[in-house]
């Protein structure tokens, strides 16, 4: 079975993902945005029980992130975990997106992800 190691820019806070994800995507939304601090989020979806944390990250409108350092790192429910990909500890992971929400704000640079679906907003 495929494991996924990650942690913050500090080390304090790890996590890990088991198996393959349910989906991987790109996220443009002024949300995103101003979480990343960047022009995207790049993310996976695993099914939550294939999710774990190691430390004490803090939280913010469900977000979870280191409170030492600020890494951006997940996100959690109790079905899915959203991890933030840049945190792996292997890059490039192979991870390929195959959707990408909010093209209505992607920059206008950006080229759209070859194969991936395209949603204006979010996914329906």
């Amino acid at each position: 079975m495929t494991v996924l190691l990650g942690k913050c820019l500090c080390g304090q806070v790890e996590v890990s993902v088991h198996g393959e994800p349910l989906r991987i995507g790109i996220c443009h939304c002024m949300d995103c945005r101003k979480e990343s601090g960047s022009a995207f989020t790049y993310y996976g979806i695993w099914p939550a029980d294939a999710f774990e944390c190691r430390g004490d990250p803090a939280e913010f409108r469900g977000q979870r992130f280191c409170p030492h350092c600020g890494s951006r790192l997940f996100a959690r429910d109790g079905e899915e975990a959203e991890i933030k990909l840049g945190i792996l500890s292997m890059a490039p992971a192979g991870l390929v997106p195959s959707y990408e929400l909010w093209v209505k704000r992607r920059e206008p640079w950006l080229r759209p992800v070859d194969g991936a679906e395209q949603y204006d907003e979010n996914r329906t």
